[in-house]
């Protein structure tokens, strides 16, 4: 039974269009270990163990699956054989490269995907013989660019994680830690649509000002700013990310003028998105208005990063990459304000660039919310 979340025609496409880029990048073959790439071509998630998995891709090849024989009836249950495409199994005992290297046949550029561990790598690279390379800016192409299939599954996204920070009021307030509050939100993220939880940041008073704190044994204090970033993936494996900024209370007065600056600048980064202008003018859109107010050494990242079958994927929307955006790409606008050992604040959306302009998935209260 197929457990495909797009047709196998959407499949097919994109085993096309990598095997096209591969060709217009000079190279004779594309192997893809487990990981984002690989669900994105044929459907088959999972992570790389000792035993290798692999796609092998290319202009002229058929593309095949080299596969341990334990995990057959899983791979063919995606758009493997949904597609009918060639599957080469292996038992303990046998050379899996080998058979990438058959599959490959006689080749002088073969790159391999970005989470293909050298584990693999140096065997594979040994038996073909041929120095290897990254085939990441052949794949990244194809992902940056999201269909009507995958937009329309952002979105889903989008509005399911919208509909959680909805319900942050329920559990937040002063008394309880940050992990009681992360626990409820994790459920709740299952609960309204999400397969799994990929990660939640609970992050209160000075733990705000950490942009990669998670959760501790904190208790929320009254009037304490939090910080909740928050997201999963659906059923079809693509991911929601959004972050909202909350306050037990009343909130100082400053801290609220800070915040309303940090809106507005997530605001003019969102207004700046459209095809042909480039990631780092979107990031300059939102750093400019920081910065006129004092406040641009409080910010300590980039603005934005792309999203799909991965949480953080290419584009990036960071100082110096000219990067040009186009219509279909996927990514966040999330501008903070942090200070160590005071609060922090971020506001994320999600945005997909269109014809002229973006569509924005996350439509939750941007504003500091007061519970």
């Amino acid at each position: 039974m197929s457990t495909l979340p797009f047709p196998a025609s959407v499949y097919a496409a994109r085993l096309d269009r990598a095997a096209s880029l591969a060709a217009d990048s000079g190279l004779d073959g594309i192997v893809v270990g487990p990981g984002p790439d690989l669900q994105y071509l044929v459907g088959v998630e999972g992570d790389t163990i000792e035993r290798l998995t692999a796609l092998v891709l290319g202009p002229g090849l058929a593309p095949t699956i080299v596969v341990p024989r334990m995990e057959l009836a899983k791979v063919r249950t995606t758009a493997v054989g949904a597609l009918g495409l060639a599957v080469s199994d292996w038992v303990d005992g046998d050379n899996p490269y080998d058979l990438v290297a058959a599959a490959l046949g006689t080749v002088s550029r073969v790159g391999v995907s970005d989470a293909l561990p050298a584990l693999h790598v140096i065997p594979l690279a040994d038996r073909i013989d041929v120095r290897v390379e990254l085939a990441t800016p052949v794949l990244r192409e194809g992902r940056m660019i999201k269909d009507a299939e995958e937009i329309a599954e952002l979105r889903l996204a989008g509005e399911a994680i919208d509909a959680v920070h909805r319900r942050v009021p329920e559990w937040l307030r002063a008394g309880r830690t940050e992990r009681e509050v992360a626990a409820d939100i994790a459920e709740a993220i299952v609960a309204e649509g999400h397969r799994t939880v990929e990660f939640v940041i609970v992050g209160s008073g000075p733990n705000g000002a950490d942009p990669h704190h998670e959760v501790s044994d904190r208790v929320i204090g009254d009037r304490e700013l939090v910080v909740v970033d928050i997201g999963g993936a659906v059923p079809s494996g693509y991911n929601s990310d959004s972050t909202r900024t909350y306050v037990v209370g009343a909130p100082d007065a400053d801290a609220a003028d800070r915040i309303a600056v940090l809106v507005r600048a997530q605001q003019a980064a969102v207004d700046a998105v459209r095809p042909g202008a480039t990631a780092e003018q979107i990031d300059a859109a939102a750093r400019s208005v920081l910065a006129e107010a004092g406040l641009g050494e409080a910010f300590l990242h980039r603005t934005g990063h792309g999203i799909g079958v991965s949480v953080h994927e290419e584009p990036y929307i960071a100082p110096g990459n000219d990067l040009v955006l186009r219509e279909g790409m996927a990514f966040s606008i999330e501008p903070g304000i942090y200070f160590p050992g005071e609060w922090g604040a971020r506001i994320e959306d999600i945005v997909v660039v269109t014809a002229d302009g973006c569509e924005r998935l996350n439509i939750a209260p941007h504003g500091l919310t007061a519970v």
